[in-house]
């Protein structure tokens, strides 16, 4: 029998409609925010993660993503970003995936500095904002992921059971940094499909 979620870092949740509102809401507020700051008027926000797939079941955190460039200096985003609520966030733990760059991944081959990126939390704790360069090859594989399985359900349906499966694992975990890093084996999987799909689109 499953256990209870309590106690769980990697709890998933039903799919919940107010995300999508709440991520419009608070993408204002960050477009609001980046006015004054080198590129921000170029940027591109995105609702990203589970959140953003209808019907998929996932962590209650609204993940957020701004593409610009130049990707500000360390610091530079933290007085505007600080006026509506959103803190710098620095992990679990000093290895933590995702918090002060993105793991290489893909076809596209650049050069390393292109995976580093800013990440902040909301200051309800709900909303995580991802900072990527424009040219970042994450920035378009979180779009064409989000995409692709909105538009493959059996899909999105796998990656739910991957997920919960991952979540289970994780049940007494101080943090879910190994739900993240076990989900690798499906993106993986499904990185050429996704990507193909996303090249394809016009």
């Amino acid at each position: 029998m499953p256990r209870s979620d309590a106690g769980n870092p990697a709890r998933l949740v039903a799919h919940d409609p107010s995300w999508s509102l709440i991520a419009q809401e608070e993408l204002a507020a960050v477009a609001h925010a980046l006015e004054d700051v080198e590129g921000g008027s170029e940027a591109v926000l995105d609702h990203i993660g589970s959140t953003s797939v209808p019907g998929l079941a996932a962590k209650p955190f609204v993940d957020l993503q701004v593409r610009i460039a130049p990707l500000p200096a360390e610091g530079a985003l933290d007085a505007a970003f600080a006026r509506i609520g959103y803190r710098r966030a620095h992990g679990s733990r000093p290895d933590s995936p995702g918090v002060y760059r993105d793991l290489p991944r893909g076809s596209e081959v650049v050069a390393d500095e292109v995976w580093e990126k800013r990440l902040f939390v909301g200051r309800d704790g709900m909303t995580i904002l991802h900072v990527r360069r424009m040219d970042s090859p994450w920035g378009r594989y979180a779009v064409w992921f989000r995409d692709w399985l909105r538009a493959h359900p059996d899909q999105r349906d796998r990656y739910e059971q991957v997920k919960r499966g991952l979540s289970e694992e994780n049940h007494g975990k101080a943090d879910y940094d190994d739900y993240t890093r076990g989900k690798t084996a499906f993106f993986d999987e499904v990185q050429a499909s996704f990507e193909a799909w996303g090249r394809a689109r016009p």
